[in-house]
């Protein structure tokens, strides 16, 4: 299949990644605009990994305030100023502070979550789990775990603008299309209610 650049153009406006970035997925997938999809994604997690040890000297802090009586801060960092004043970048952290905003996160990662809460919420799933087969057990709380920390941790929430991501994907894609780490350093939500 031929490679045009309404399909290029296509698929850079679905992502927003670079051209030859594209130009390569979609070169990769034989001219499949789906395809080309997947390989990207898959290629903005390895992208974020690749990037995790870098430092982080610059960010941009979002905002969001729901009819006065909710508000949230996030300071989503990255790599250089350049970065921190694209506007897509600042309109990202406004989508994280709105994302605090309506789910109100405890943690931005699981590996915050502290080992008290973790063991009382394993005590509780355990009693769940007791008259299970014992091969399944392990595989069923962990599984119990996941999805009762899902709403508490931030990187793990859906993203509420498309529920098809996780806020983690959508901060991988940022490493990717900006081409530095970006990260999610703080947050705060504030509620008259």
């Amino acid at each position: 299949m031929e490679i045009t650049t309404e399909i290029i153009k296509e698929l850079r406006d679905k992502t927003g990644v670079s051209v030859m970035q594209c130009k390569k997925a979609l070169e990769e997938a034989g001219g499949d605009l789906a395809k080309a999809e997947v390989i990207l994604k898959k290629r903005s997690s390895e992208a974020a990994e690749k990037k995790a040890e870098r430092s982080l000297a610059a960010g941009a802090i979002g905002s969001y305030v729901h009819d006065g009586g909710i508000g949230a801060m996030a300071l989503l960092s990255c790599e250089t100023d350049f970065v921190a004043k694209n506007p897509e970048f600042v309109a990202l952290a406004r989508d994280v502070a709105m994302q605090v905003a309506a789910t109100d996160p405890k943690y931005s990662t699981i590996d915050e979550v502290p080992e008290e809460a973790r063991r009382a919420a394993t005590e509780v799933f355990q009693k769940e789990v007791a008259g299970k087969p014992a091969e399944m057990q392990a595989k069923i709380l962990e599984g119990k775990m996941t999805s009762y920390f899902q709403d508490q941790v931030l990187l793990d929430q859906p993203f509420i603008k498309d529920e098809t991501k996780t806020m983690r994907t959508l901060l991988n894609e940022a490493t990717q299309k900006f081409g530095e780490r970006v990260e999610v350093s703080r947050f705060a939500r504030l509620s008259a209610r």
